[in-house]
């Protein structure tokens, strides 16, 4: 059986108008893709933009927190009067413990507080008890010391010696001689002879 011509000519037309059909939506999936690596770049673009604006952020938190930190210690270098000084190294001392680090010395000293080891050495000589802040550090350590001595009787002298500061247990005990006269165990047995 033959398709009539009207058939045939039906039957053409719908090929040539799915053809159209189908050449507009390879067009529409040509534009798509384009768009799609449009958006994808511009996404790409986005994320860059976003991570160099973090990266800046952080950039200048960084930044302020040294300006801040060398404002402070411009402060501090500019005070001339010894006592405001001394005052400042006891609050450090007293809020963070410092001198209970092996490794703080007076250089450590002079560089948290922002001045120089020499400002800090003359202080040490004309304004305290202390003729060196290396003294002062070491009278500090003695006295966590003869405190852990006392109050931790089951602290082994070479512990006594790490948590007050001290490099060694045979610089502690040198200390705690010179200081009262006696060696760590008989200080500590003072204060346990009753228990």
């Amino acid at each position: 059986m033959a398709a009539s011509k009207d058939e045939m000519a039906l039957l053409q037309t719908e090929n040539q108008a799915l053809k159209a059909e189908v050449t507009e939506l390879k067009k529409d999936v040509e534009r798509l893709k384009d768009e799609l690596v449009r958006m994808v770049s511009r996404n790409l673009d986005l994320s860059e933009r976003l991570e160099k604006d973090a990266e800046l952020r952080m950039r200048v938190e960084v930044a302020h927190e040294i300006m801040d930190n060398y404002v402070e210690r411009q402060r501090n270098a500019d005070l001339k009067d010894d006592a405001e000084l001394m005052a400042l190294i006891e609050n450090l001392v007293e809020k963070d413990r410092p001198h209970l680090r092996p490794d703080f010395d007076a250089a450590a000293l002079a560089e948290l507080l922002g001045v120089s080891p020499h400002r800090l050495a003359l202080l040490f000589r004309h304004q305290t008890r202390y003729n060196t802040p290396e003294a002062y550090i070491d009278n500090l350590r003695t006295l966590a010391a003869l405190r852990l001595l006392r109050d931790k009787p089951l602290y082994t002298i070479a512990v006594v010696a790490e948590e007050a500061g001290f490099a060694s247990v045979r610089t502690l005990q040198r200390r705690i001689q010179d200081a009262i006269g006696m060696s760590p165990v008989d200080y500590r047995l003072i204060f346990t002879r009753d228990t």
